[in-house]
C-alpha cells in the first residue's frame, strides 16, 4: 500500500528515511504548503536551520505509474557517475532521496535563494533590478549554464543511454518530441472549458500556416544532449545577493522533465518567459486595438530585448558549435518560444479556466514567431540574425551564408488585419 505523506507523518517518515534524528527538533514549515494538483509538497526545518522540501507525485494523471520524479532521481545519478557534469554548479544535486515505491523525492531547500519569478515581481519587472554594467547578469548566469550543460552532453551517447534507463518494471521506447501542438478537439470540449475561450481553438484550428509550421518544428527537432524541458522563472532560482557575486548567480531546479533533447527547445522556453514579462503587462481593452495595447505596455518590449540578447550572446559563447550542426539554431529557438506561449494559453485554459483579451494577443504573438522566425529574430533580440551569430561561428560560411535583407525597424509580432476563416 503507498504511504500517502502529509503533515502528520512526514517527521516519522524522515527520521525513518534517516534524514532527520528526534534530536533534531524538526518542524513542518506550516507557512510553506506548496501543494498542487500534480504534487504534494512540504517545506520541513531540520536543526540548524536546513530545510528538506518533500515532495509526492500524486497518482492523478500518470495511472498508478510515476516517471517523472524517477526521471529527476536518474538526472541526479547521473551527476554523480559523471563527475564531470556534477561540478557545474549551477546544477549541482539538489536531491537528499528518493522513493520509488511511494513516489517521494525529497531535496534540499536553498534558503538563500529566490525563484526568479518571484525576484522580477518584487523588483516590478525591470524597472528597478538593474543598475548600470549588471543590466543583464542574471540572464547571462542563465545563458552560461545552459550552454555549458548541452556543450558537455553533446553528442555523448553513454549519457543518452543512462537517461534511457527505464524505472523499474517499465520500458522506454523512444524519446519524447516536446515540438507538439494543440490536440484536436470533440464535442466534449464545450463543458470543459470556458465559452469565451472556444475563441482561441477556433483561432488556432483555422490557421493552416501556423499548423504547418508547428508540424515542420517537429519534423526537424533533433535530440542531441541533456535538456531540461521545463524551463521557467519558478524553476530558476537566483541568489538573494546575486549583485555581490561573480559567479553561482543561479541554480535551475526541478528535473523531472529533463531527457535527451534538442538544445533550440530548452533556450526557446526561456525566450518566452521573458517575453512574458512584456504580453503579461499590456494593457488590453475591447475598444483599444492591438497595435495600441502593445505600445501602452507598462513594461515594453525593449526593456525586455537586452535580457534575451545577453541571454543567448551568453549561450552561444559557451557553446558556438551549436552553429556548425544547426545553422537554423536561432530560427528553432523563436519558434520553440512561439510553442510555448500557445502551450501557456492551453494550460491556463485547462487548468484556471480562464481566458481573456490578452490570451488572443499571446496567440497573435505566438504565431508570427512560429509562422516569421527570421523576422522576428530582429523584433524579440533587438538586432539582426546574422549580427548575433557573427561572433561565434567558428566556420566562416555559416556567419557569410546569404541572408536576405530585412528592414532595420522593429518587425511587428502581429498581423494588422487577422481574418477568420470557417473551419
Amino acid at each position: 500500500m503507498v504511504l500517502s505523506l502529509s503533515s502528520s507523518n512526514v517527521i516519522q517518515y524522515l527520521q525513518d528515511a534517516g534524514l532527520s534524528s528526534l534530536k533534531d527538533g524538526t518542524f513542518v514549515d506550516s507557512e510553506l504548503h506548496l501543494s498542487s494538483k500534480k504534487n504534494f509538497n512540504l517545506l520541513v526545518t531540520l536543526s540548524g536551520n536546513r530545510k528538506l522540501l518533500v515532495k509526492q507525485e500524486r497518482y492523478i494523471e500518470n495511472d498508478g505509474n510515476p516517471q517523472e520524479f524517477f526521471n529527476e532521481w536518474l538526472f541526479h545519478q547521473l551527476l554523480q557517475r559523471f563527475p564531470v557534469l556534477g561540478n557545474i554548479s549551477a546544477i549541482a544535486p539538489l536531491v537528499a532521496h528518493f522513493d520509488e515505491e511511494n513516489s517521494i523525492i525529497i531535496r534540499n531547500y536553498l534558503t538563500d535563494y529566490v525563484d526568479l519569478a518571484n525576484f522580477y515581481q518584487s523588483n516590478l519587472y525591470f524597472k528597478e533590478v538593474y543598475t548600470e554594467g549588471e543590466t543583464c547578469s542574471i540572464a547571462i548566469a542563465i545563458g552560461t549554464t545552459l550552454g555549458v550543460l548541452h556543450r558537455a552532453t553533446f553528442n555523448r551517447q553513454e549519457y543518452r543511454n543512462f537517461m534511457a534507463t527505464p524505472p523499474q518494471g517499465q520500458f522506454r521506447y523512444q524519446v519524447y518530441n516536446p515540438a507538439q501542438g494543440i490536440e484536436s478537439i470533440g464535442p466534449e470540449i464545450f463543458g470543459v472549458v470556458p465559452t469565451e475561450a472556444l475563441k482561441f481553438y477556433t483561432l488556432y484550428q483555422c490557421s493552416e500556416s501556423l499548423s504547418a509550421a508547428i508540424a515542420e518544428l517537429a519534423n526537424e527537432w533533433h535530440p542531441c544532449c541533456l535538456t531540461h524541458n521545463d524551463l521557467k522563472f519558478n524553476n530558476i532560482l537566483v541568489h538573494s545577493k546575486w549583485d555581490q557575486l561573480d559567479n553561482c548567480l543561479v541554480r535551475l531546479i526541478d528535473w523531472e522533465a529533463c531527457a535527451w533533447g534538442d538544445p533550440a527547445f530548452d533556450l526557446g522556453t526561456m525566450v518566452a518567459s521573458y517575453l512574458g514579462i512584456w504580453l503579461h503587462s499590456l494593457v488590453v481593452d475591447p475598444t483599444i486595438e492591438l497595435e495600441e495595447s502593445l505600445n501602452l505596455a507598462m513594461t515594453p518590449l525593449e526593456a525586455i530585448q537586452p535580457s534575451m540578447l545577453a541571454l543567448i550572446q551568453a549561450y552561444l559563447n559557451s557553446f558556438p558549435m551549436i552553429l556548425e550542426s544547426r545553422r537554423d539554431f536561432l530560427m528553432r529557438v523563436i519558434q520553440f518560444a512561439g510553442l510555448t506561449l500557445i502551450h501557456q494559453i492551453q494550460e491556463m485554459i485547462q487548468h484556471h479556466k480562464y481566458f481573456n483579451n490578452a490570451a488572443i494577443c499571446k496567440l497573435k504573438v505566438a504565431k508570427n514567431l512560429l509562422t516569421r522566425p527570421q523576422d522576428s529574430v530582429m523584433t524579440v533580440f533587438g538586432i539582426p540574425e546574422l549580427e548575433i551569430i557573427k561572433p561565434f561561428a567558428k566556420v566562416a560560411n555559416v556567419a557569410n551564408q546569404p541572408q536576405k535583407e530585412r528592414k532595420q525597424s522593429l518587425v511587428r509580432l502581429y498581423y494588422e488585419n487577422t481574418r477568420l476563416r470557417g473551419c
